[in-house]
């Protein structure tokens, strides 16, 4: 995808010009049908026009045609959302797994999880996920001091001691 084009779209997108930033993006992918970086700007500009539906085909083109790493994060947890936020829940999950398996480190494909895991009724699991990141993450002071403690209850929210 040439630079120039993908600057602008960015920076239209940016400056809440979502709906140019879409008409040009849209006329790129017409001459360059399998560019990732152009699908995935593509399914970006709908998210923000909150049309998610519309989003999802460009999400999977832009997957499936090799996006590089960075960006394959960026995808992966924008159609994970968008799938949750559709109540298409297992689709959620089972993006969110895929995701998690190739970027282990990333604490953002955690989060979204958790909260596809609540959509699913898994409450036990998405808190403790939850938790976890928190007392891993935190930087207050007294989450901090608590750590250890909020580690140990994670998951064991259920139990009566």
């Amino acid at each position: 995808m040439k630079v120039s084009i993908l600057k602008k779209v960015v920076e239209l997108r940016q400056n809440g010009e979502k709906l140019k930033a879409l008409e040009i993006i849209k006329t790129y992918i017409k001459e360059n049908p399998k560019d990732p970086i152009a699908n995935y700007q593509c399914a970006w500009c709908y998210d923000t026009l909150e049309q998610e539906q519309e989003a999802i085909p460009y999400y999977l083109k832009a997957i499936e045609n090799g996006l590089s790493s960075e960006n394959l994060e960026g995808a992966y947890l924008g159609l994970g959302s968008t799938y949750r936020c559709i109540g298409e829940y297992k689709k959620s999950e089972e993006i969110f797994k895929r995701a998690m398996n190739e970027f282990p480190d990333n604490k953002d494909f955690q989060v979204f999880y958790s909260m596809t895991l609540y959509n699913l009724g898994d409450h036990k699991n998405s808190m403790d996920i939850l938790l976890k990141i928190i007392s891993e993450t935190s930087n207050d002071t007294k989450i901090k001091s608590y750590k250890d403690a909020i580690l140990f209850y994670s998951d064991k929210l259920d139990k009566i001691f």
